[in-house]
């Protein structure tokens, strides 16, 4: 059995990798025998899905004598946005310009400014000075929708800029972002995976990996490599520095996931069909 790992993080991935492209709803039962593959037993399995329901990431609706987990708008808008980063093909071709959020949120929203600064991390936004964040990715989307959900219009200006100085673009990104830490973390995965990816390899070419064994690793591969979205700020390559290595750890995880992904969906379809979804579940928000 694989080293467990923080239940509501693993269902997260799941839903992310497996139940969004199946119609994002799954009975608890199968969600409780997928997880049972990593370790975790049903008590927790079911009380991270109430504090995921809690949070607003998913939403219960009981058929008969079974729960049916989906997830919230908020919750597809999550996924797709990881989607979109961890399997994107090579960076965009920045534009010059920066994109600059300032909030003066007052004491009294204290809990909403946290919660702010969160988003806008895992967003990709950098700290440039107090309450200032700033990114050279285009993210008035996902700007406008973290100022709706948060209702603080009246206290946030958001401007489109270019930077004419005094320093250059490379001391501004050095200043917001400490990639020299995050490069170090694509070094110790690209040196990890790759000694995994080519035993596996082999172990799949000798047919000597069950489907359930490549599901928890293609799973738990895709958790670790999810973890970037929180430190990368995927920065177009102009910004980068030389010998960065998040393009080979890219690679490595693409090619290592596709090595499993057909024997790890196979395994997911058998338990996911073991329980087919009532037409009668709908879900709104």
């Amino acid at each position: 059995m694989e080293q467990s790992f923080n239940t509501r993080a693993m269902i997260f991935t799941i839903y992310g990798d497996y139940i969004r492209h199946y119609g994002n709803v799954i009975w608890i039962g199968s969600l409780i025998r997928l997880l049972e593959a990593f370790g975790h037993n049903e008590q927790s399995v079911r009380a991270a899905v109430s504090r995921m329901s809690r949070q607003g990431w998913i939403q219960a609706e009981r058929i008969g004598n079974k729960s049916y987990y989906a997830l919230t708008e908020r919750g597809k808008a999550r996924m797709e946005e990881a989607s979109r980063r961890i399997y994107k093909s090579e960076a965009e071709e920045w534009d010059g310009k920066w994109r600059i959020l300032v909030y003066t949120i007052p004491e009294e929203k204290r809990h909403v400014r946290d919660e702010l600064r969160k988003e806008l991390t895992w967003s990709g936004f950098g700290l440039l000075a107090n309450s200032c964040w700033i990114t050279p990715n285009p993210l008035e989307k996902q700007v406008h929708t973290l100022i709706d959900q948060y209702e603080i219009a009246t206290h946030v200006s958001f401007f489109t800029a270019v930077h004419e100085g005094m320093q250059s673009s490379q001391d501004l990104v050095r200043q917001c972002w400490d990639l020299t830490e995050v490069n170090d973390r694509y070094a110790q995965f690209v040196e990890t995976y790759s000694q995994k990816y080519i035993h596996d390899k082999s172990r799949v070419q000798r047919n000597d990996l069950s489907d359930e064994q490549c599901f928890v690793k293609c799973a738990l591969l895709v958790h670790q490599y999810r973890k970037f979205l929180f430190v990368d700020p995927s920065l177009p390559h102009e910004l980068l520095p030389e010998e960065w290595l998040g393009d080979s750890a890219a690679t490595l995880f693409n090619d290592y996931y596709q090595l499993l992904a057909e024997r790890a969906t196979r395994f997911f379809e058998t338990v996911f069909s073991q329980a087919e979804i009532p037409n009668t579940v709908q879900f709104s928000d």
